[in-house]
């Protein structure tokens, strides 16, 4: 399986949006990418299935086509456990997406019977850039240089003060966003950090029971509004469980057997 770039064509072949267990059925009124919607289908192989339609050429991630490959994610869920492809999964044909499956198999089954009843929730930690005024009465130094750059404005000044602030800003949010992580991370069956995101903190991933994700959010959000000095603590989900789809709990990329992972659909971590 390959990952096509955006812009990039490289011909014929299979889209894949996800691995579920065979006999799965497919959402009646959801179609895949490309414009107009390709139709849907499964690939079998035992016990497992991709979902699967023709690949679009070229392939772009487009608005349109991210949210219907998020949105057939969320409908297959309903029906069962999904392992889903990031956009940009392409298969060259069916004979190689069943002999990939196949190959897979065992970790796939373990990955179902790990994600079946569970989403993704990810939770990113940010500076709290509105809340300078909290961060001036609680840093010491940052007081100090304020004041400095008041009696001699300079340059210099403005430097040592904007390095001090931002310095204050980005730990202030990587200590309320670890200690987010320790009151979260009781309520999921599995963490798994994210990419390093510019500018962000911390990016932490949690698998988490179905029926407890709004236990989570408002825990989440509770702990947002108490530490709004400190940090800018932003909420996704319930997901597709991209990051728990490896063979290893909290290892999985979303990719798939074989594959690289394109970039993430609307709202993933």
């Amino acid at each position: 399986m390959r990952a096509e770039g955006p812009g990039t064509a490289e011909g014929p072949g299979l889209y894949v949006y996800a691995v579920v267990r065979a006999g799965t059925p497919l959402p009646r009124k959801s179609g895949g990418v490309g414009s107009p919607p390709a139709p849907l289908r499964t690939v079998g192989a035992g016990p497992v299935a991709a979902v699967a339609s023709a690949a679009p050429v070229p392939l772009r991630p487009r608005r349109r086509d991210l949210l219907a490959h998020q949105d057939l994610l969320t409908q297959l869920a309903v029906s069962g456990p999904v392992l889903p492809m990031r956009f940009g999964m392409v298969a060259p044909d069916e004979d190689a997406l069943r002999a990939q499956l196949a190959a897979a198999e065992a970790g796939h089954l373990a990955a179902l019977d790990r994600v079946a009843g569970h989403v993704e929730m990810n939770v990113k930690a940010l500076p709290a850039h509105d809340s300078l005024a909290a961060l001036v009465a609680g840093e010491a130094t940052v007081r100090r240089l304020r004041e400095a750059a008041r009696r001699r404005p300079g340059y210099e000044a403005d430097v040592r003060l904007g390095e001090a602030v931002a310095s204050a800003l980005a730990r202030r949010a990587g200590e309320a966003g670890r200690r987010a992580l320790r009151d979260l991370a009781p309520m999921a069956r599995a963490t798994a950090g994210g990419p390093e995101v510019p500018g962000c903190a911390l990016n932490v991933s949690f698998l988490v029971a179905q029926a407890d994700s709004d236990r989570f959010r408002a825990t989440a959000e509770r702990f947002a509004a108490a530490h709004r000095d400190h940090v800018d603590l932003r909420i996704a989900g319930p997901l597709p469980c991209y990051s728990f789809v490896g063979t290893g709990t909290g290892t999985g990329t979303g990719a798939g057997p074989g594959g690289r992972s394109a970039p993430a659909p609307v709202g993933g971590g």
